[in-house]
C-alpha cells in the first residue's frame, strides 16, 4: 500500500491546562461543541481522551478499502486478513517517528466474516473506521487537563468549551426492554436444538430494542458513566455512527512492551438491588453449574486464542472466575495474558481473539454463522470494538456492549446472552433484560432544535 502524497502534519508540543473539577461534565461540553463534528471519547482507567477532527482516516468495506489524508481520498479493492489490511493502512499514515497522536474508531462485528468463513451473510455495511485527530484532550481523573496538536481555532473551541458552564443533566425517557418483538426465546430454543444436535457449545444470540426518539449521546454518556462501572467506556461520533456505552471488559490489550490481556466474562446475575438481593445473586452465580461450564469453556478458547499469538510458555490465567461489578450486573471473570511471540504484532492479536469469545460463541465459526442466521438484525457495532492504537505498537479493543446506537435518524440498543445446551429460555431473556438496565434508565432524549446527528 503506497504512502499518499499528502503528510500528516505534526502536531505542536502537548500543552497543560487548567484542572477541571468534573472531567465528565467538561467532556460533554466538548463532545456537545459545534466546533468537534468528528469525535472520540476513550476512557481508560484514570484517563480521559477526547480526540477530535480527524486529519486522516482508514474506511473498511467490503469492497474497498478508503484512506483519507486531507483533502485526498484514496480507494483501492484488498485481500486478506482485515485485521493486517488495517495494520498496513496505519502504517501508511505513520510512516516515519511516532507522532503525539494515535489513531481511535471501531471494528464492527461483521469484520470476523473473513476469518471466519462467513462472508456469504455480509450485507455491504461498514466494516471498520479509524481516524487520526487533528486534537487530543486528555483529562485525568484529578481534573487536569493535557492538550496535544490542533489548529488555534480548535484550541480555542477546547479552552472555551473547559471553562464554559456546567450543563444539567435533563431526565432520561422511560424505555420499554421488555417486549420481545424479535422472539428471543424462540430464537434461543433453535440454538439449544442446534448445539443439542452438535452444532457447536455456545453461541451468544442478542436482541435489538429501538428507542423511539432521537438521543442526546453526550448527556447520555455523562449519565450513564455516573451509574456504571465499567471496564473502559466510550463516547463516539464517527464513520457516521454514534454510539455511547460502558463497556465491561477488553476484547485485547497489547502494550508497548508486547504484552497481551484480554478478560473473558461470561455468567451473569443482575446487580444493584439492594445488599442482601445482591449478595444472594452472587452465591448463585458462583455455584449455577451453567454460568461456571459458560465461563469455563470461554476462558478455555480465549487461552488457545493467546497462545496462538504469544511466545511459548508465556499465557497465563488469573483471578480465575472472580466476580466482577458492571453497573447493573455482575460477571464471572478471569484474565489472561502472555508476550507476543517475536514475530507477531497487536494487529495479529486482533486477528486472534476478534470477535469476543463472550459475545459471539465456541467454537467461534460455527457460532459466528449461527448468530448471522439467528439474530434479529445486523449488530452493527454491537459486540465489536472501540479501538485506540498509539503509534508505538500499544492497541486496546474494548468490547462494544452495555451501549446505545445511533445512526441517522435511528436509534437502539441491544443486549445479549450465552446459550449453551443447559440453558433455560426464560432465563437466558431475563438476562437480557438485566444487561438492557445497565443503559435503558440513562437514555436522555435530544431536544427538538437539538442537531446531533453523525457527520
Amino acid at each position: 500500500m503506497k504512502q499518499p502524497h499528502a503528510a500528516i502534519r505534526e502536531p505542536d508540543a502537548p500543552m497543560t491546562l487548567t484542572r477541571v473539577p468534573d472531567p465528565l461534565s467538561a467532556l460533554t461540553r466538548l463532545a456537545a461543541a459545534e466546533d468537534f463534528v468528528d469525535f472520540v471519547v476513550y476512557e481508560q482507567p484514570g484517563r480521559w481522551v477526547f480526540a477530535a477532527n480527524p486529519v486522516a482516516s482508514v474506511t473498511l468495506e467490503a469492497e474497498q478499502i478508503r484512506i483519507r489524508v486531507g483533502d485526498e481520498d484514496r480507494r483501492q479493492r484488498w485481500t486478506g486478513s482485515p485485521a493486517k489490511v488495517l495494520e498496513s493502512a496505519l502504517a501508511v499514515l505513520f510512516p516515519e517517528s511516532p507522532s503525539e497522536r494515535g489513531a481511535y474508531g471501531w471494528l464492527g462485528f461483521a469484520l470476523c466474516a473473513y476469518s471466519l468463513g462467513a462472508e456469504r451473510h455480509l450485507t455491504g455495511d461498514v466494516l471498520a473506521h479509524l481516524m487520526v485527530p487533528s486534537i487530543e484532550v486528555v483529562i485525568d481523573a484529578h481534573g487536569d487537563v493535557t492538550m496535544c496538536g490542533g489548529t488555534s481555532q480548535e484550541r480555542g473551541a477546547v479552552r472555551r468549551a473547559l471553562a464554559g458552564a456546567d450543563v444539567a443533566v435533563r431526565a432520561p425517557a422511560v424505555i420499554d426492554t421488555r417486549s420481545d418483538s424479535s422472539d428471543y426465546r424462540g430464537r434461543a430454543t433453535a440454538a439449544i436444538a442446534e448445539i443439542s444436535a452438535g452444532a457447536y457449545e455456545k453461541v451468544i444470540l442478542s436482541r435489538r430494542v429501538d428507542v423511539p426518539f432521537a438521543v442526546d449521546m453526550a448527556q447520555t454518556y455523562r449519565l450513564g458513566r455516573q451509574h456504571n462501572t465499567p471496564a473502559r467506556s466510550f463516547l463516539l461520533c464517527t464513520g457516521g455512527l454514534e454510539a455511547a456505552g460502558f463497556s465491561p471488559e477488553l476484547v485485547v490489550a497489547v502494550n508497548a512492551d508486547g504484552l497481551v490481556t484480554t478478560e473473558p466474562l461470561a455468567g451473569t446475575r443482575a446487580f444493584g438491588r439492594g445488599d442482601r438481593a445482591d449478595q444472594r445473586a452472587r452465591a448463585d452465580l458462583v455455584s449455577d453449574p451453567k454460568e461456571i461450564v459458560e465461563h469455563a469453556v470461554s476462558v478455555r478458547t480465549a487461552m488457545t486464542e493467546v497462545a496462538s499469538v504469544a511466545a511459548p510458555g508465556t499465557p497465563s490465567v488469573s483471578d480465575f472466575m472472580a466476580v466482577r461489578e458492571r453497573g447493573s450486573v455482575q460477571h464471572l471473570a478471569s484474565t489472561v495474558q502472555g508476550r507476543l511471540a517475536p514475530n507477531r504484532t497487536a494487529w495479529d492479536a486482533v486477528e486472534a481473539l476478534f470477535p469476543s469469545v463472550t459475545a459471539s460463541g465456541i467454537p467461534k465459526a460455527s457460532a459466528v454463522d449461527a448468530i448471522f442466521r439467528l439474530d434479529d438484525s445486523d449488530r452493527g457495532l454491537y459486540s465489536g470494538a472501540v479501538v485506540a492504537v498509539s503509534p508505538n505498537g500499544a492497541l486496546e479493543a474494548t468490547l462494544v456492549l452495555r451501549a446505545v446506537y445511533q445512526q441517522g435518524r435511528n436509534a437502539w440498543l441491544r443486549a445479549g446472552a450465552g446459550i449453551i445446551a443447559q440453558s433455560d429460555p426464560e432465563r437466558e431473556f431475563e438476562e437480557t433484560c438485566e444487561k438492557l438496565g445497565s443503559v435503558a434508565p440513562y437514555v436522555v432524549p435530544a431536544t427538538p432544535t437539538a442537531s446531533n446527528l453523525c457527520s
